[in-house]
C-alpha cells in the first residue's frame, strides 16, 4: 500500500485506490461466492411454493413431497457453504487490511514532524490502531450491502408480482416511503458519531497524559480535579453515543417493521381490490418467506449504513492523520561517509528554522562550521534555542532558508531520556550486532556497571516500559550508552549531564565526552548547563533568543567579556553559609553511613560474565523499584504485562455487567422481549388461520377482521421491539459508564508503584479498546442475542405445535448444538484473550515509538523498528486466523443443523398430510426455514458476547490491586490551620519499594525546624528522592514515621497532606488544556495572581506572546515549550499554592545556572518563611542552605552547615571536590 500512496499522496482518494488495488482479487472472489449463495437463497422460496402446492393437492403422490423436502434441504445447505466461503474470504481481507493500515500508521509515526506532534498524541495513535482500524475492518463485510441488497429487492419484487400481481407495487411504495426517514437518521448519526469519536480522542489524550504523569498528579493531590475533567468528557462522549444508539434503534425497527407493513398492505390490497382475490397458504407463506429475505436486505441495509458511517468517520480520521506534516527528508544534506581529519563535518549556512511551516522561526541566521573530531559546547539561557539547534541538525525542524550538511553517521542523546521496554543489552545495542568487549567498555565508561551488577539478570534484565525500574540518572546514562555503542561519526548530546550527580557527571565527561573519553576523535556537539566543563571544549557557541550571540574558544570568549562571561557571572553562587547550629537526632545510625566511601563507577574486571547476579550483600536503593533481587525466575522476562486468563469467562463477569445495568432494568428488558416475541408468534399464527379460511362464493368472508387483527399484532410487535432494543442500548450505556468509573477509580487510587510496574500500553488499552468494547459491542451483542434466542424459542414452538413428530429430531439437534457451542466458545475465548494480549503489544510498541521517534530517526533505525512492528502485528494475526477459521467451522455446522430441522419439519408434514391444513404447514415450514440463521446468529451472538464480556473481565483487572490510604479522614489528626509552622521530624524512618525487597531507606532520623532551608545531597541512588516520596506518602513507611508540627502524617488524609506540601520535581509536567488550567489546577486564583506569579519567574513576556496568552492550549507534555520554560511554569504553579513546606526534587537539574539563580530568587521572596527541602546533585545549589543532609546507601551519613561539612572533610567534602567547589 505504501508505494501506491507515495505515487499519489495520502489524500482520501489515493488511499481508497491503494486499498482497492491491494484487496480487489480477494474481494472479487468473495463477491462471486455471495452471488452463488444468492442463487440458492432464492431457489428456496420457489421450492416452498411447490411444496405448499403439493400439500394443498391431495391427489399428488407422496414421493414428490419427499423430493421437494430433500431439494429444500440441499439448496439451503449449498447456500450455507457458499456464504461461509464468502465470510472466510472477507475475514482474510479484514486481516490484510488491519496489517496494511497498522503498518501504514506506524510508518507515518516515524516520519511525523515536530509540528504534527502538537496536534496528535499517544492516545490518538492507540485509537487509530485499535478502534479506527477495527471499524474499517468491520466495514469490509458490509461493502457488498450497498448493491447486493438492491438485487435482492428486485428479485423479491419479481416473486411478489408472480404471487400477487399488481398488488406487489404497493410494496415498493411502502418501502420507498421509509427511505427519507432512514437517510435523515443516517445523516444525524454521522454527526453524533463524529462528536463521539472526538470526545473519545479528548478523553484518551487526557487519560494518557495523566497516567504518564501520575506521580505529579498524586504529589499535588490533583486526582479529584482530573477525575472530574475525565468524567465530564466521558459524559459528553456517552451522550453522543446515547443519541446515536437511539437513532440506530429507530432505523433498525423501521426496517424490521417494514416487513410487516409491506405484508399487511400487500394482503389488504390483494384481498380488497378484487372479490375473486383470496389469500391461500401458498400466497401467504411464500410471500412471507420472500418478505423474510427482503427483511434481511432491509435489516442488512441499516447495518451496512451504520458500519459504513463509522468507517467513513474512521477513514477520515486516518486520512487526516496521514496528511499531517512530515519531516523534510531534504532538510539536512547528509552523507554516510566519514570525514577525514580537519575536514568540515557539520555545516550550517544562513540557517533559519521553525517548528512548523506556519510558525515563526525559532532559530535565525545560524552560521556554523564544525571540523571533524571537535568538541563543540552550546550554552545559553532557558529558551535560547539550544535544543532547537540539535533538532535542526537532525532535520526535526522546518527549514525556512539556508542549508545544513552533515558528513558521517549520527547518534543522538535527547534531553529527556527515552528507553525501550526491553533488556539493558537490547537498549544499548539498539538493533546492532552484539560486541561483548565493546559493550563492557561502554557500560564502564557510562558508569552503568554498578547498577547492572545489582540487576537479577545483569545486562539481560528487562527494565520495564519507560524504564520504570530505573532512576532518571540511570535512564540518562543508558541513553548515552546507546549512542556511544553505535560508534557514530557525529554525536548530538542534549544536556546528558543534567540528570547526574557531580561525581558521576564528571566521570562520564572524562570517560566518554571529554578529550580523553571514548568519543575522542568524533565530532561532538554538547548542549550543557554544566559550565565547568567548558574549558575542555574546542569551541563554544553561545545562543541568545534563537541566534548565535558569540562563538569561539573558551579563553578568547573570556577575553571578549561578552555573552559567555555574562552566563558565567550569573552562574556564580555565594558559597558562604550560616554558622547556626541546628538540632540533629541520630538514632540507630549505621556505622557504614558515617562518611562511607563513594560507590565506585569502574567497570568489570577482565573476563567477568556478562550476566551479573548480585550476591547476598547487595544493597537496594531507590533506583531498584520493582526489581525482585531474590527471584531468579524474574530475570529477563517482561515486567508488568497483563496476564492471560485461561478457560471460559467466569459467570461473575456476567453478573458484574448485569448489576451495572441494574436488576429492575434487566427484568424489564426480558419482559419487553417476551411481549414482542409473543406478538410475532401470534401474528404468524393468525396469518395461517387467515390462509385456511374457507372460500365462499370465491371470497373469504372474514378477510377484513383478519387484516385488522394482523395489523394490530404487527404494530404491537414493532413497538415492543423498539422499546426492548432501546432499553438494551440505554442499559448498556449505564453499565459502561459505571464500569468505566470503577476502572478509573481503581487506577487512580492505586499507589505509585502500580504505575511503575504496569506497562503504559496495557493501561491505555484498558481505557481505549476495552472501554470501546463495553460501550458499543456488548450492548449490540446483548441485543442480538436476546432477539435470536427468543426467535429460536418461537421457531421450536411453531414446529412442535404443527408437527409434534419433529420434536424427536429437535432434541438431538439441540444436544449437538450445545456441544458445538461449548467446544467453540471455550476455544474462542482463549483465542480472544491471546489476541487482546498481543494487540496490547502492538499498541505499546506504537506508543513507545511515538515517544522516541526522533531517536529512531537519528539512529537511522526505522527499518528494524518497522520490522518489529510488522512482527508484532503478525503475532497478533497468528491468533486471529485460527479464530476466524473456528468461526466459519461453527457457522457451517450450525447451519447444517438448522437445515436438518427444515428437512424434518417437511418430512413430518408429508407423513401427516391428511391431518394438516396447508396454512399450518406453511406456518411450520416457513418458520423452520428461519431456524438456520436463527441458530447460527444465536450462537454467534453468544460467543461474541462472551468474547466481548472479557473486556469487563479486563476492566476489573485492577479492582483487587492494593490501594492508597484514604484521601480524607473523618477524624483527621491535623487541625486547621495545619501546618502552622512547618517543622518536620523523621524518626527512625525506613521504607521499601516492594514488600519483597530490602529497605531502600533505613534508620533515618533528623528534625527540620520551621522556616529552615535544608539541602539533601548524595550520589545517585543514595535515597534522596525517597525521603521526598516518604514525606508525601507516595511510599508508605516500613518502619518509624514522619511528624509535621507534631502530627504523624500517617494519621492525616493523603489529600490533606499533599495539599499542604508543594513539590517541584525534576520532570516537569504539563497537561492537555489551557495554560491557566495548568497553573491553577483547582481554579482557586485570579488572573492577576497568576500574572504576578509569571512575573516573578520572568515568564510574563513569554506567556503574553503566546496565542491566547493564559488560554493558550498546551500540547501533550507541553512539547511546544522548552524544558526550562516548563520548569519555570511549574515553579509559578508552586508559587500560587503558597504552602508552608516546599520540596525541590532536582528541580534545577535541567536549567542553566542563570535560570537556577532566578528560581532561587523567586523562592527566596515567596517562600522566605517556609520550610524548604532542596534535593540536588549540584552542590552549588545547596551552599546557601542553613543545613545539608548527606545521604549514602539509604542512610543519613552526615549533617551540618556547608561550612561544617567541608571542614569535616568527609563525604560532602569529596562531593564538593568532584564538583570543583574546593
Amino acid at each position: 500500500m505504501e508505494p501506491l500512496l507515495k505515487q499519489e499522496g495520502s489524500q482520501r482518494g489515493p488511499l481508497l485506490r491503494a486499498i482497492w488495488q491491494m484487496s480487489r482479487s480477494t474481494f472479487l472472489l468473495a463477491t462471486f461466492s455471495i452471488i452463488i449463495c444468492d442463487v440458492f437463497r432464492f431457489s428456496v422460496p420457489k421450492l416452498l411454493s411447490l411444496f405448499l402446492e403439493f400439500m394443498g393437492n391431495p391427489t399428488t403422490p407422496a414421493w414428490k413431497g419427499y423430493l421437494l423436502a430433500v431439494l429444500m434441504f440441499l439448496s439451503a445447505s449449498l447456500q450455507s457453504l457458499a456464504e461461509q466461503h464468502f465470510m472466510y474470504r472477507v475475514k482474510v481481507l479484514q486481516m490484510r487490511l488491519r496489517t496494511a493500515i497498522t503498518g501504514l500508521v506506524y510508518r507515518k509515526v516515524l516520519v511525523l514532524s515536530s509540528a504534527s506532534r502538537e496536534v496528535s498524541a499517544v492516545g490518538d495513535m492507540v485509537n487509530l490502531v485499535s478502534v479506527d482500524v477495527q471499524r474499517l475492518m468491520e466495514s469490509v463485510i458490509y461493502l457488498n450491502g450497498s448493491w447486493i441488497t438492491v438485487i435482492w429487492m428486485i428479485i423479491c419484487f419479481v416473486y411478489l408480482w408472480q404471487l400477487l400481481g399488481p398488488s406487489a407495487l404497493t410494496a415498493i411504495a411502502v418501502f420507498m416511503s421509509l427511505l427519507p426517514l432512514n437517510f435523515f437518521i443516517t445523516k444525524k448519526r454521522k454527526q453524533h458519531q463524529e462528536e463521539h469519536m472526538g470526545q473519545k480522542d479528548s478523553r484518551a489524550r487526557l487519560t494518557s497524559c495523566i497516567i504518564r504523569n501520575m506521580k505529579t498528579v498524586k504529589s499535588h493531590g490533583w486526582e479529584g480535579a482530573f477525575l472530574e475533567r475525565i468524567l465530564r468528557i466521558r459524559g459528553q462522549e456517552l451522550g453522543a453515543l446515547r443519541t446515536s444508539n437511539l437513532l440506530f434503534s429507530v432505523s433498525l425497527v423501521s426496517f424490521q417493521a417494514s416487513t410487516f407493513l409491506v405484508a399487511l398492505v400487500l394482503f389488504a390490497v390483494h384481498t380488497l381490490t378484487a372479490e375473486e382475490n383470496t389469500l391461500d397458504a401458498e400466497k401467504a407463506f411464500v410471500t412471507l418467506t420472500v418478505l423474510t429475505i427482503l427483511n434481511k436486505a432491509q435489516v442488512f441495509l441499516p447495518f451496512s449504513i451504520n458500519a459504513l458511517v463509522q468507517a467513513r468517520v474512521s477513514f477520515d480520521r486516518l486520512a487526516a492523520f496521514l496528511c499531517l506534516e512530515e519531516v523534510d527528508p531534504g532538510a539536512v544534506d547528509s552523507s554516510p561517509s566519514r570525514c577525514s581529519a580537519g575536514e568540515t563535518c557539520i555545516s550550517i549556512q544562513d540557517g533559519t528554522f521553525a517548528w512548523s511551516r506556519e510558525s515563526t522561526p525559532c532559530l535565525h541566521r545560524i552560521n556554523l562550521t564544525v571540523p571533524q573530531g571537535r568538541l563543540l559546547a552550546v550554552v545559553g539561557a532557558v529558551g535560547a534555542g539550544k535544543s532547537s539547534l540539535l533538532s535542526a541538525l537532525l532535520g526535526e525542524l522546518s527549514k525556512v532558508e539556508g542549508s545544513v550538511r552533515i558528513k558521517g553517521s549520527v547518534a543522538y542523546v535527547p534531553q529527556e531520556a527515552w528507553v525501550q521496554n526491553t533488556s539493558v543489552v537490547e537498549n544499548v545495542c539498539f538493533r546492532q550486532k552484539l560486541d561483548p568487549l565493546w559493550l563492557e567498555r561502554v557500560l564502564e565508561a557510562c558508569a552503568l556497571w554498578p547498577d547492572v551488577s545489582s540487576f537479577p539478570a545483569g545486562v539481560h534484565t528487562k527494565i520495564g516500559e519507560q524504564g520504570m525500574n530505573l532512576s532518571g540518572g540511570q535512564k540518562q546514562r543508558l541513553s548515552l550508552a546507546r549512542a556511544v555503542y553505535r560508534k557514530a561519526a557525529v554525536y548530538l548530546l542534549d544536556d546528558p549531564l543534567a540528570a547526574l550527580d557531580a561525581h558521576v557527571g564528571q566521570h562520564i565527561f572524562n570517560q566518554v565526552i571529554g578529550p580523553s573519553g571514548l568519543l575522542h576523535g568524533t565530532t561532538r556537539i554538547l548542549v550543557t548547563h554544566t559550565l565547568h566543563v567548558l574549558p575542555q571544549a574546542d569551541w563554544i557557541v553561545v545562543l541568545e533568543d534563537g541566534a548565535i550571540a558569540e562563538m569561539g574558544p573558551y579563553q578568547e570568549l573570556l577575553h571578549r567579556k561578552g555573552a559567555l562571561v555574562g552566563l558565567l557571572d550569573a552562574a556564580r553562587h555565594p558559597e558562604d553559609s550560616g554558622d547556626g547550629e541546628t538540632e540533629l537526632t541520630t538514632e540507630a545510625e549505621d556505622p557504614r553511613g558515617s562518611a562511607g566511601c563513594g560507590r565506585p563507577v569502574g567497570g568489570p574486571k577482565s573476563g567477568r560474565s556478562m550476566k551479573l547476579v548480585p550476591g547476598k550483600d547487595s544493597t537496594t536503593s531507590e533506583t531498584q523499584a520493582g526489581v525482585a533481587l531474590d527471584d531468579p525466575e524474574w530475570a529477563g522476562r517482561p515486567t508488568g504485562e497483563d496476564s492471560v486468563q485461561d478457560g471460559r469467562v467466569k459467570a461473575t463477569m456476567y453478573l458484574t455487567y448485569l448489576r451495572a445495568v441494574g436488576a429492575p432494568l434487566c427484568l424489564y428488558i426480558l419482559f419487553l422481549f417476551l411481549c414482542q416475541q409473543v406478538a410475532s408468534f401470534s401474528c404468524s399464527y393468525w396469518l395461517s388461520l387467515w390462509a385456511d379460511d374457507p372460500t365462499v362464493d370465491g371470497r373469504q368472508t372474514q378477510a377484513a377482521l383478519r387484516g385488522w387483527v394482523f395489523g394490530l399484532l404487527g404494530c404491537l410487535q414493532a413497538l415492543g421491539l423498539f422499546a426492548s432494543m432501546a432499553m438494551v442500548l440505554l442499559g448498556g450505556i449505564r453499565a459502561s459508564s459505571l464500569l468505566f468509573q470503577r476502572l478509573l477509580w481503581d487506577v487512580v487510587l492505586s499507589p505509585i508503584g502500580f504505575f511503575e510496574r504496569t506497562p503504559f500500553g496495557n493501561l491505555l488499552n484498558h481505557f481505549s479498546k476495552e472501554t470501546d468494547t463495553v460501550d458499543v459491542d456488548i450492548p449490540d451483542k446483548v441485543r442480538s442475542l436476546l432477539i435470536y434466542v427468543f426467535g429460536l424459542l418461537e421457531v421450536i414452538l411453531a414446529v412442535t405445535v404443527v408437527t409434534p413428530l419433529a420434536a424427536v429430531v429437535i432434541l438431538p439437534l439441540l444436544v449437538l448444538y450445545a456441544g458445538f457451542q461449548s467446544l467453540y466458545v471455550a476455544s474462542l475465548c482463549q483465542l480472544r484473550r491471546l489476541e487482546s494480549a498481543r494487540h496490547s503489544r502492538v499498541c505499546s510498541h506504537v506508543a513507545e515509538t511515538f515517544q522516541g521517534k526522533a531517536v529512531v530517526r537519528a539512529f537511522q533505525a526505522q527499518g528494524p523498528f518497522v520490522a518489529q512492528n510488522d512482527t508484532n502485528v503478525d503475532e497478533s494475526q497468528k491468533v486471529s486466523f485460527p479464530r476466524l477459521v473456528a468461526e466459519r467451522w461453527l457457522a457451517a455446522n450450525i447451519e447444517l443443523l438448522g437445515n436438518v430441522l427444515v428437512l424434518a419439519a417437511s418430512m413430518c408434514a408429508v407423513l401427516r398430510k391428511a391431518h394438516l391444513s396447508a396454512g399450518l404447514v406453511g406456518f411450520s415450514v416457513s418458520t423452520a426455514l428461519q431456524m438456520t440463521q436463527t441458530l447460527q446468529w444465536a450462537v454467534r451472538s453468544w460467543t461474541d458476547l462472551e468474547s466481548s464480556i472479557m473486556s469487563v473481565e479486563r476492566m476489573k483487572d485492577y479492582d483487587q490491586t492494593p490501594k492508597e490510604a484514604p484521601w480524607k479522614l473523618p477524624t483527621c489528626a491535623a487541625r486547621s490551620p495545619w501546618p502552622h509552622g512547618g517543622q518536620i521530624e523523621f524518626r527512625n524512618f525506613g521504607l521499601r519499594y516492594q514488600p519483597e525487597l530490602p529497605l531502600a531507606v533505613r534508620g533515618v532520623s533528623f528534625k527540620i525546624h520551621a522556616g529552615e532551608k535544608v539541602g539533601i545531597v548524595g550520589r545517585t541512588g543514595a535515597g534522596k528522592s525517597s525521603l521526598a516520596g516518604g514525606l508525601l506518602r507516595l511510599l508508605e513507611a516500613a518502619e518509624g514515621g514522619i511528624w509535621i508540627d507534631g502530627v504523624p502524617i500517617a494519621h492525616v488524609g493523603l489529600h490533606t497532606l499533599r495539599s499542604r506540601i508543594t513539590i517541584i520535581p525534576q520532570d516537569s509536567a504539563l497537561f492537555p488544556g489551557s495554560l491557566r488550567m495548568n497553573l491553577d489546577m483547582l481554579n482557586e486564583h485570579t488572573d492577576e495572581a497568576i500574572w504576578e506569579a509569571l512575573e516573578t519567574v520572568q515568564l510574563r513576556a513569554v506567556v503574553a506572546s503566546l496565542p491566547g496568552q493564559l488560554q493558550y492550549e498546551c500540547a501533550e507534555q507541553g512539547h511546544s515549550l522548552s524544558v526550562g520554560q516548563k520548569q519555570l511554569l511549574c515553579l509559578a504553579r508552586a508559587l500560587l499554592r503558597k504552602t508552608r513546606i516546599l520540596i525541590l526534587d532536582e528541580a534545577t537539574a535541567a536549567v542553566d545556572p542563570g535560570t537556577e539563580l532566578q528560581m532561587q530568587a523567586a523562592l527566596s521572596s515567596w517562600f522566605a518563611r517556609c520550610t524548604v527541602l532542596l534535593i540536588a546533585h549540584r552542590l552549588c545549589s545547596v551552599m546557601d542552605c542553613a543545613r545539608v543532609l548527606v545521604m549514602d546507601k539509604g542512610q543519613m551519613a552526615e549533617s551540618g552547615s556547608p561550612a561544617q561539612l567541608l571542614a569535616q572533610k568527609g563525604l560532602f567534602y569529596r562531593l564538593a571536590q568532584e564538583s570543583g567547589l574546593v
